[in-house]
């Protein structure tokens, strides 16, 4: 067969011919039995050296794909059986039912050209440099020797955490008191794995962050909807037989309510006459805007009910995978135990990284500086979201996050279509109706202004104001 090699010029080109040849191998395209090409005419027709192809061939032939016949050439070797496709078998295996049961993740919005997503914070305005200086501080011979972090996650970490929380958000913690965790998502499910069994009721908040009500579910739990208003989790409304609330009271997602203290004092009385586990999700409250933040439920719990969770997903970037729990001290061994069945340990590389990064300061100089940023997006949005025709949408309170929640004042409205119109137009945003899980939905529209510029924010809504329905109306 003729065979065409196109080697990356730029990199390690036996490499490439190499990875070319065996995906060659086992795609069939060189058979069992056949003749390759003689290395010298190879390199001519690629314009190489002959021993970048001679390496290549070295290499095939020690991993037992080709074979080298004395006067004859080199061949691939007889008994190579070609992949007959480049998937996994279906097979007739099946997963635990619960899986068919889940209810359907919230799709990611697609690319657009005005970002006004929800999710993680600008990922330009990490300090990328500075990062490779403390990961190249942190890579050194005594981490590859160093034991494995067989309790809570890197010392260092854990300590600078305690410090940060308690500092920026009343946590009472200390540096024992903190379980390191590959971002917030992970907490949760360690936490699940510690504390439900399965047909146990576990509230979620309605409208809510579903992927937390997926990964219960997967555990068995039944899942029990709670309704939100203007204070937050409705705590009347809590069913008796719940064994775990879970909660984000200092910027409800995706309302972004802030849950009062009232609300605070009564939830924890609630969980502690019913031996109930709060977990407090403090996902994005660094950036406040307005007003002084209420001290967290972590903070008020006096009988040990609450497990605080939070991340440096929002703070600086989702991919780095760190988060972290603080849980009452009844729960720790055993949350640590779940933990270590999961992974066993975290990266200590970035862990070591992020505890020099705090450590020197820079995180909290990272968050007044990107603060001060997202504050002008954020104005901006509102200031925009202002000259929309009056009676559409109602733009609900928020004091902190990276978003800003309206809802529609004709709930008759398809938020799902106007969303897909918006993308059409240029727009990417969240309808807030697919956050519902039990409640009657109630169209609305979700935007975040951590990846729009204040110059693009006036264009962003006039095209969003192009494809608003009128009352009664379906989008255009």
């Amino acid at each position: 067969m003729d065979l065409y090699l196109d080697p990356d010029t730029t990199g390690n080109r036996s490499a490439t011919i190499y990875r070319e040849l065996l995906e060659a191998i086992l795609d069939g395209r060189l058979a069992a039995g056949e003749r390759v090409p003689p290395s010298r005419e190879l390199a001519s027709s690629l314009g190489v050296a002959r021993g970048t192809v001679t390496t290549a061939y070295d290499r095939l032939t020690a991993e037992g794909f080709l074979v080298t016949r004395v006067g004859a050439g080199t061949f691939v070797c007889a008994d190579i059986e070609p992949r007959r496709a480049r998937r996994a078998p279906v097979g007739d295996l099946r997963p635990r039912q619960v899986w068919s049961a889940l209810p359907a993740p919230v799709p990611d919005a697609a690319p657009t050209e005005f970002d006004l997503s929800v999710g993680g914070p600008d990922t330009t305005l990490f300090p990328l440099a500075v990062w490779r200086r403390l990961v190249s501080a942190t890579l050194r011979p005594s981490l590859l020797t160093a034991s494995a972090y067989e309790g809570g996650g890197h010392p260092g970490l854990q300590a600078e955490v305690a410090r940060y929380a308690g500092l920026a958000r009343s946590v009472v913690a200390s540096p024992d008191d903190v379980l390191l965790t590959n971002g917030a998502q992970q907490a949760l499910d360690v936490v699940a794995r510690a504390v439900l069994d399965p047909g146990d009721v576990v509230v979620v908040e309605d409208p809510g962050y579903t992927a937390a009500a997926r990964l219960f579910a997967s555990h068995g739990a039944t899942v029990r909807p709670v309704r939100v208003d203007e204070e937050g989790l409705v705590v009347d409304d809590l069913p008796r037989a719940a064994r775990m609330v879970y909660v984000t009271p200092s910027h409800q997602f995706p309302t972004g309510a802030v849950m009062s203290l009232r609300r605070r004092i009564a939830l924890l009385e609630w969980a502690s006459r019913r031996n109930v586990v709060i977990v407090e999700d403090d996902y994005d409250s660094e950036f406040r805007f307005e007003d002084r933040p209420l001290a967290p439920l972590q903070n008020l719990d006096r009988d040990g009910r609450v497990v605080y969770v939070g991340s440096f997903s929002k703070t600086l970037m989702p991919s780095l995978r760190v988060g972290y729990l603080i849980a009452p001290r009844s729960l720790q061994d055993t949350l640590r135990q779940a933990k270590l069945l999961t992974d066993w340990q975290g990266d200590a590389v970035t862990q070591g990284a992020l505890a020099r990064f705090m450590g020197e300061g820079l995180l909290s100089a990272h968050v007044r500086k990107v603060t001060k940023l997202y504050a002008r997006r954020r104005q901006a949005l509102l200031d925009g979201l202002a000259t929309l025709p009056h009676g559409v949408l109602e733009v609900l309170p928020s004091a902190a996050g990276l978003h800003v929640c309206t809802y529609f004042t004709d709930r008759t409205v398809d938020d799902v279509a106007v969303a897909a119109a918006a993308a059409k137009a240029g727009v990417a945003l969240e309808p807030v109706s697919v956050r519902f899980q039990g409640t009657t939905p109630r169209p609305g529209l979700a935007m975040g202004f951590r990846r729009i510029t204040v110059e693009q924010v006036p264009e962003a809504v006039a095209r969003l104001a192009s494809v608003l329905p009128a009352p009664g109306q379906a989008p255009t």
